[in-house]
């Protein structure tokens, strides 16, 4: 579908092709410069066509008469009331519905001006909106639209492992720990004896004897 007026994804490359161009000016200026430039990628001739469109270059790339004229100027006020002439002459059908207004309209009121004089879609409106944008604040009229940024994700802290609770060996060397809740820990103590196969009356008798002074009544 052919469109009467320029866009591009990413308008923030005619600003710096522009920067660019007020620098250094190639004899031509084409596809091949744009990549040169590391400017649009998979871009590089919507960026070119939104040049052509306001009178900078020619369709061959080469500089026109009004593009020498506006980039021959080293002051910023100066650069900038010429090349405001140029984009206003280029979009002569929206000066001549909004006047002077249509460098500030907002987004929406140039989505609608563009997508009924080209019958475009939603997101070729936007783009031409932002391109007009671009335009109007190298001419000065308006502050840089503000270029998205993609926030990062704070790192979360690092999980920290959990420390296994110490258990008590009974004497024969084996434990049982048992929670009756997170506040409330109750201790088993499961204690093994081995008896000699040969032992008398009096040899258990003395052992339980002792077990019973030094560890349930003691």
């Amino acid at each position: 579908m052919a469109t009467s007026y320029p866009y591009i994804s990413g308008p923030g490359n005619i600003k710096e092709i522009i920067k660019h161009l007020r620098k250094s000016f190639p004899q031509t200026v084409n596809s091949e410069t744009v990549k040169k430039l590391g400017l649009a990628p998979k871009n590089e001739s919507c960026l070119i066509n939104a040049l052509q469109f306001i009178g900078i270059i020619d369709e061959e790339g080469k500089k026109t008469s009004d593009g020498s004229s506006v980039f021959s100027h080293h002051k910023d006020e100066d650069f900038s009331k010429e090349f405001s002439s140029l984009v206003k002459k280029s979009y002569h059908g929206l000066f001549e519905l909004h006047g002077d207004d249509a460098w500030t309209l907002d987004i929406d009121e140039l989505i609608t001006f563009f997508r009924r004089s080209d019958n475009t879609s939603d997101a070729i409106g936007k783009r031409q909106a932002s391109t007009f944008k671009v335009f109007a604040a190298v001419s000065g009229h308006i502050e840089f639209p503000a270029q998205k940024t993609t926030k990062s994700k704070p790192e979360s802290p690092p999980k920290r492992g959990k420390t296994p609770r110490p258990t008590t060996p009974s004497p024969s060397g084996q434990s049982d720990v048992t929670k009756s809740s997170a506040k409330n820990i109750g201790l088993t103590v499961r204690i093994e004896i081995n008896l000699p196969s040969d032992g008398t009356k009096e040899i258990y008798d003395n052992i339980f004897k002792s077990i019973k002074e030094n560890l349930i009544d003691g």
